[in-house]
């Protein structure tokens, strides 16, 4: 008999990733629910550590999106607290939190992530903005991305097509991060690989192709029904989608990540996969790309969940 009484679901929280933390939350609890599971759901506030006391679960699936669920905090807490969990342990969480870092991480395993640089605010400050920037487009050409080194669901992400438009996606990156990472723009068809634990080892689910009808997959794009197409499984041919399987499983390695992860890429029209970065916690709404990579699989999402938290017991 399973030894899984319990699970705790962790949505919520305090960053600007909120509302699609609560929707990841409740898609998880209730699925869990209906597959016969012991569910609950809480926020994360100052009455969590005496709830982990007092009534501790079995496992605690934490959901939250933003800087406290992405960055390894709240998985030391429940480390704390002696609660196990699903997902990644706090340092790989904090690598890979961190787009500059992981990027590093991504060349050093010999896979493909497009240049870019990394510069802090006050950088722009001490030594002009106008002449950093003329370097950083002299370095990198047109079009650009420009984001925050750290965070997630778009926000603050900018796609640049003429000089001009740089300042503004700075200032705007630069809202959400002290820290900014301009890269190229790479051209060809965006894709999400998810990774899971399926009998104990990192497995690729099929890519999902998003298609944003020529717009940017922006936090509007990520969380409105029916704002963008996808398709699933992506349609590559077999060796490209084999390729992108592969660069999705050796990042989540390379990172040191367990469990479950979500590596966001473009391919090209050459069939090069090149990586952007790789989530820690996926969102599992009823528009992201985790589930719909589960169920084209053929894996049902409670299912997933529940195999996990009984081999992690």
């Amino acid at each position: 008999m399973s030894d899984l009484k319990s699970v705790l679901v962790l949505a919520g929280g305090l960053s600007a990733e909120r509302e699609v933390s609560l929707s990841s939350g409740s898609h998880v609890t209730q699925a869990l629910r209906t597959a016969g599971v012991e569910v609950q759901q809480r926020d994360v506030d100052d009455t969590l550590l005496h709830h982990l006391a007092e009534d501790p679960p079995s496992v605690a699936l934490p959901l939250l999106h933003g800087a406290a669920g992405e960055d390894g905090t709240i998985r030391e807490v429940l480390e704390l607290a002696g609660v196990p969990y699903i997902g990644a342990r706090p340092a790989a969480c904090r690598v890979a939190f961190d787009k500059a870092t992981a990027k590093d991480i991504f060349v050093r395993a010999g896979l493909h992530t497009p240049q870019s640089v990394t510069l802090p605010q006050q950088a722009f400050h001490d030594l002009g903005a106008q002449a950093l920037t003329t370097h950083v487009l002299d370095r990198l050409g047109l079009p650009l991305v420009v984001k925050p080194r750290a965070g997630g669901s778009a926000f603050g992400v900018t796609h640049v097509e003429s000089a001009d438009q740089l300042p503004l996606a700075l200032v705007s990156a630069l809202g959400y991060h002290h820290e900014v990472l301009v890269e190229q723009h790479i051209t060809g068809t965006e894709i999400a690989i998810s990774v899971g634990d399926i009998d104990g080892e990192p497995t690729a689910l099929p890519a999902v192709e998003i298609d944003t009808h020529g717009g940017l997959y922006d936090y509007s794009h990520r969380y409105t029904a029916g704002a963008v197409s996808f398709h699933a499984p992506a349609r590559l041919d077999q060796a490209t989608a084999e390729r992108a399987a592969q660069a999705a499983v050796e990042a989540h390695v390379a990172l040191g990540l367990r469990h479950l992860s979500r590596t966001d890429a473009i391919v090209t029209a050459q069939g090069e996969v090149h990586i952007l970065e790789t989530n820690v916690a996926p969102g599992m709404t009823e528009t992201s790309t985790y589930p719909i990579a589960l169920k084209t699989a053929g894996y049902e999402l409670a299912v997933f969940f529940r195999d996990l938290a009984e081999r992690i017991i």
